[in-house]
């Protein structure tokens, strides 16, 4: 799994011109899957994700949570995420999850997400769609499972 996380004042998803998933204060998570992907890593992701302390506090010190500061979270399946570039000019995508298992493993953080965080909002599994944010920083952190215990 590869994540990427974006503290911002707010983000917006749309498809077909629709939005579909907004969010004030919070997190946009950009979460891709690859093929070796199991709910026991994203148990992993979702469980960092939720903890990690990216807030500012009183005094300017980033020591809360998206819960100690009641942010809201938007996460958007990404593939993406997942490009080698090792070869030529055009990214490979093969290890990226196949679209079942990246669903399923999309849909299953989500439905952990919003046992934890009240605000979960998303966006569609394999639709093209338009993202917008205001990064709060900017404040950008890339997670893989290397950097997750």
């Amino acid at each position: 799994m590869k994540v990427v996380i974006q503290r911002v004042n707010h983000a917006a998803v749309a498809v077909d011109g629709e939005t579909i998933g907004k969010i004030g204060k919070g997190l946009l998570v950009f979460l891709g899957v690859g093929n070796e992907d199991t709910k026991d890593i994203c148990d992993k992701f979702i469980d960092k994700i939720s903890k990690m302390r990216i807030f500012e506090d009183e005094d300017g010190k980033t020591n809360l949570s998206i819960n100690d500061v009641k942010g809201e979270l938007l996460v958007i399946s990404q593939f993406t995420l997942y490009a080698d570039c090792k070869k030529g000019n055009r990214p490979s995508f093969v290890n990226a999850g196949k679209p079942d298992l990246a669903n399923a493993l999309y849909e299953y953080c989500i439905d952990k997400f919003k046992k934890i965080i009240p605000v979960v909002q998303t966006g569609e599994f394999g639709a093209d769609m338009k993202v917008s944010l205001e990064n709060d920083g900017p404040f950008t952190i890339i997670l893989d499972e290397s950097m997750i215990k």
